[in-house]
């Protein structure tokens, strides 16, 4: 018996809505609904709970998103290695 192989998670394409359900929040940050589930029991991902459903602004995804940056620390400027003039 041949397994069946899980389809990659597509990429949004087109216009992104302003307020998204789980499916397009998925589909927006390219991966699966239960991860996102999972973010939301830990309170890690901006969302609104509105009767049995969950919605999540595209604006507190994308700014949450630029919290989470990973960035190489600066590195400090010691002014006697820069080159005198």
């Amino acid at each position: 018996m041949k397994r069946r192989r899980k389809a990659a998670h597509k990429a949004f394409t087109g216009n992104v809505p302003e307020v998204m359900d789980i499916k397009a929040l998925a589909q927006y940050l390219g991966m699966g609904r239960s991860k996102i589930y999972g973010l939301i029991r830990q309170k890690k991902v901006p969302a609104s709970r509105i009767g049995r459903q969950y919605r999540f602004s595209k604006v507190l995804v994308d700014a949450w998103l630029k919290e989470r940056l990973i960035m190489k620390p600066e590195e400090p400027q010691l002014s006697f290695l820069k080159p005198q003039k």
